[in-house]
């Protein structure tokens, strides 16, 4: 029985990991193939957390926690479960999962040191594009509020564009610490389910 549950998540990562990087003949696109949700239900915990590892930024403590409630009837139960996780950590596991997070258009994007799934999503609000001045205006406001808050400000960049993100993060300054732990991990929640929908076929 342990051979065959091995064998059967060695071959799902190493399909995972063959298909993940399929560029085209000019090697100008990479596509990634999607796990369904068989294949997730089948994998072992290492595997599980080395594909999920990042679907909370930097936090495979989600990922290890989430293991033990599969089998998943289908993508959505899976984003739930990260969900919940999130919902039901300690309100200090919730500030580290903030804090994790980079600043948005900030020294790691500048630098090339961001994780790939935050550089696609700051490109995504063309975040990597902003001109000298709103450059200089972003950086204002993220100062402000990492000093009012201790933590990054937070929002899903693939919904959003570089002025509505300007927009808000001006706004959300007004809120409260315990308002902005909130509405930060509700962002983390929309940025880890389209993160598990670039892994899992819906």
């Amino acid at each position: 029985m342990y051979t065959n549950t091995y064998s059967t998540s060695v071959f799902v990562l190493l399909h995972y990991i063959s298909n993940l990087f399929c560029a085209n003949s000019n090697q100008e696109k990479i596509v990634m193939a999607k796990l369904n949700i068989d294949e997730v239900n089948t994998i072992d915990i290492e595997n599980f957390v080395n594909i999920f590892s990042n679907v909370v930024e930097s936090y495979n403590d989600a990922a290890k926690a989430v293991f033990s409630s599969r089998p998943f009837k289908d993508v959505e139960t899976l984003c739930k479960a990260f969900s919940d996780h999130l919902e039901n950590i300690s309100i200090e596991d919730k500030l580290k999962v903030l804090r994790l997070h980079p600043i948005l258009a900030g020294k790691q994007a500048d630098k090339g040191e961001l994780t790939k799934e935050s550089t696609e999503e700051q490109k995504a609000a063309k975040l990597n594009a902003l001109d000298e001045s709103t450059k200089g205006e972003f950086n204002t406001l993220n100062a402000r509020y990492v000093d009012k808050f201790g933590f990054p400000f937070i929002i899903c960049a693939r919904e959003n564009t570089a002025s509505t993100i300007a927009e808000q993060l001006s706004k959300r300054l007004n809120n409260s610490i315990d308002e902005e732990a909130v509405t930060g991990i509700n962002e983390v929640k929309k940025i880890c389910r389209l993160r598990i929908l670039s892994i899992v076929i819906s």
